[in-house]
């Protein structure tokens, strides 16, 4: 293994069998600071215990807990990324998941990012979940932190339904989405949640912790430990509620989209997704 630095400090790992290679077969290693500033909180929780915990550690993302998923399929909302496996756009720094949006083209995509999930590897029913994190703003930009049913015991989306804990869309950067999606086949599907904006700043400017409380029959969404919506079946009706079975965990950084719309002129790349923890908790009987 060979490095290479350039006289603007750019860092380039080659082996060095690929010295006579093209440049564009070298990627540059990124040397972003994810920081670390903004609110946290212990592992202990009163009421809870905790079942897993998933602080980034390492030099790589642990594939025993985490899949990447790679496709450009546009997530069923016509974004614009392809999700890689690469550490172009995925990469753990200073004890944090770093998800890194690119203006790349990529098999007809204009972008590229990444997109893991913890299907099949670990499943959850009921518990709380928090996810200290800190994501990206401007036009076209949409980070999120959600969970999808594993078996889709009640039919395709969103008859089985959708928790989104976290989202934001970059033109509103100060405003937090936490939304469950049911109901019958798209164009027909519904949702409901709750938002909350934050008195000052943005949330890319330091880290929050993104919670959901999952338990039979009701939903909450927490922002930094305060309570911003409470959903329950009655919420969904005459719909079915959905929310009794298994579902795993999705974090991604999207670009574009129906909800956000596309970049424009006012967007610059590369975008930065920072994942401090995923911890999650079941409640103390």
């Amino acid at each position: 293994m060979v490095l290479i630095f350039s006289a603007c400090s750019s860092v380039y790992l080659v082996q060095q069998d690929d010295l006579q290679k093209s440049t564009e077969e070298v990627y540059e290693v990124d040397l972003i600071k994810p920081g670390d500033l903004g609110y946290n909180v212990p592992k202990e929780r009163t009421g809870w215990n905790l079942v897993w915990d998933e602080d980034f550690v390492g030099e790589q993302v642990d594939t025993t807990k985490w899949t990447y998923e790679i496709n450009g399929d546009g997530g069923g909302n016509n974004e614009l990324q392809f999700y890689i496996k690469s550490p172009t756009t995925s990469f753990l720094r200073d004890g944090k998941l770093v998800i890194k949006a690119n203006k790349t083209n990529y098999k007809g995509k204009p972008y590229t990012s990444a997109r893991l999930n913890t299907k099949g590897k670990m499943d959850f029913k009921y518990g709380r979940f928090d996810i200290r994190a800190k994501t990206p703003v401007q036009q076209g930009i949409w980070p999120a932190i959600w969970m999808l049913p594993t078996d889709y015991v009640y039919g395709t989306w969103p008859k089985s339904g959708e928790i989104d804990i976290m989202e934001t869309v970059g033109n509103k950067p100060s405003t937090l989405h936490g939304t469950l999606h049911y109901g019958p086949a798209w164009p027909d599907n519904k949702n409901i949640g709750g938002t909350i904006k934050l008195a000052t700043g943005t949330f890319a400017d330091e880290y929050h912790v993104f919670s959901c409380e999952w338990e039979e029959n009701v939903i909450r969404f927490y922002l930094d430990d305060s309570l911003y919506a409470t959903r329950t079946p009655a919420d969904l009706s005459p719909h079915p509620w959905p929310f009794d079975q298994k579902f795993h965990m999705l974090l991604n950084l999207a670009v574009g989209g129906n909800w956000p719309g596309p970049p424009d002129e006012t967007t610059t790349f590369p975008k930065y997704m920072f994942v401090d923890y995923v911890r999650v908790y079941e409640r103390k009987q």
